[in-house]
């Protein structure tokens, strides 16, 4: 009978260890799988709001270099923002810049697009901004493509 009672002791002893052993494998094995996921372990660590990166964006937002508005690539003249203002909310600058029309053609646009897309009224600042398109945008003088030259053309077979 005492060794029966032994024998549990023994079996209650290997049990209570082979349990803890499971236990420590299992965080052992977490823990590894965390840092595998999150090797900095940016959950343990106090979040600081960062206000440096906001304010930077708003500083570099009209930032200037050689002449150029950085942001949307237009020309630093007499009505960038107001043409930043009235017509980069709506499209790219990249559109401005490609499109250069005479001041007829600018208008005419403006007032398609205050008919068909609910442009506003842009009132005194449509003058401004037309001057701007038309001063730093004017048209091209070349055509659409230069003329073909020392061209073999060849007949087409059926």
């Amino acid at each position: 009978m005492e060794q029966q009672n032994q024998f549990r002791h023994y079996v209650k002893v290997i049990y209570r260890l082979l349990v803890i052993l499971f236990i420590m494998v299992g965080m052992i094995t977490i823990s590894g799988v965390y840092l595998l996921v999150d090797p900095t372990l940016s959950a343990f660590k106090k979040e600081e709001f960062n206000s440096t990166y906001v304010t930077t964006i708003e500083e570099d937002e009209d930032k200037i270099e050689n002449g150029i508005h950085l942001r949307t690539g237009l020309v630093e003249a007499k009505g960038l923002m107001e043409v930043i203002n009235n017509c980069t909310n709506c499209h790219s600058s990249k559109l401005l810049i490609q499109n250069r029309m005479t001041t007829e053609r600018w208008i005419e646009t403006i007032r398609w697009m205050q008919e068909t897309q609910n442009l506003w009224d842009l009132g005194t600042n449509e003058e401004i901004i037309v001057n701007y398109l038309v001063t730093n945008y004017p048209p091209k003088k070349k055509g659409r493509r230069e003329i073909l030259t020392n061209t073999e053309w060849y007949d087409l077979q059926d």
